[in-house]
């Protein structure tokens, strides 16, 4: 008979290595909790950095409006040289149509709103530095002053006077602008934005350029005023890269004038777009009436 002897072996731990492990273990666990803490005080300084510079870019008035604008946020209840800045500026866009008082009441509010809300700009009734700074690049043509020469040159045109036969022919041009209580900034941005967006092109692309934006003016799809059009966000490439602010030659000039003379050879359209540039997939969904030079323009 054969027996089996099992033989049990028992291993022994030195207690040493037990405490080295534990060690490890815990050190491994700290440097852990270190590691998130860090990653975490480093997205907090990261966010921090980040919201520092959103309060100073909205405390800090842009270097560009501080020949006109002081550093203080006009508020409702205001009053002095800013007010005075802001209601005549706002008045030249024809915005504003109270009395130039230099006081911030009611009617000077609503038109910054009104203002605002046209440009594309936070509706808070507070000219801030992005609003200022809107309202300036609006109104460069603006200077103080100018409602006085306004109200002296209303007064002069009560009083019947012979004028030269030039100058009674380029009145019976502009009337049709005056029919749609355009003001003389409304002609000079409309300039601005034509010789921005289409110089190069045919004449009448630029003209049609110039009827693109009075047609947007009278849709209800879009804001009724010139310079809300032009100004509407993302409207036009010239407003996004800053060539609206080029000087225009006269053949832009021109282009205005003959659109606000009724001619549209874009046929009534609201958009168009340079096929070679453009980015956006949506407007070519918009219903192409004719191409005129390089512009495509659509319904």
């Amino acid at each position: 008979m054969v027996r089996l002897v099992i033989l049990k072996s028992t291993i022994h731990v030195n207690p040493q290595q037990k405490g080295r492990a534990k060690r490890m273990i815990k050190a491994k666990i700290w440097y852990a909790a270190g590691l998130v803490l860090l990653l975490f005080g480093i997205g907090f300084g990261i966010y921090h950095v980040i919201q520092t510079n959103d309060v100073k870019a909205n405390q800090e008035v842009p270097k560009q409006a501080v020949p006109v604008f002081s550093e203080q946020v006009i508020d409702y209840g205001a009053f002095g040289q800013d007010v005075y800045e802001l209601q005549g500026r706002l008045a030249f866009l024809g915005f504003y149509y109270g009395k130039i008082d230099h006081r911030f009441g009611p009617k000077t509010r609503d038109s910054l709103k009104w203002f605002q809300s046209e440009f594309g700009l936070k509706v808070d009734g507070l000219a801030g530095p992005k609003t200022k700074l809107m309202l300036w690049k609006a109104t460069k043509q603006w200077k103080p002053g100018m409602e006085s020469n306004q109200e002296t040159g209303k007064e002069t045109a009560k009083t019947p006077t012979k004028a030269p036969e030039k100058a009674k022919t380029e009145t019976e041009e502009l009337s049709p602008s005056n029919a749609m209580g355009l003001s003389q900034n409304d002609l000079n941005i409309m300039a601005n934005a034509v010789y921005g967006e289409s110089r190069g092109e045919p004449f009448e692309g630029q003209v049609a350029v110039a009827a693109v934006i009075l047609n947007r003016v009278k849709s209800p799809s879009f804001p009724n005023t010139v310079s809300g059009v032009i100004f509407q966000p993302g409207a036009f490439t010239a407003v996004a890269d800053g060539q609206i602010w080029l000087t225009p030659n006269e053949t832009a000039k021109k282009a205005v004038q003959q659109a606000l003379n009724g001619w549209d050879p874009s046929g009534g359209c609201l958009y168009y777009f340079n096929p070679e540039t453009a980015t956006s997939k949506w407007i070519w969904t918009r219903p192409q009436v004719k191409t005129i030079g390089k512009h495509i323009f659509c319904m």
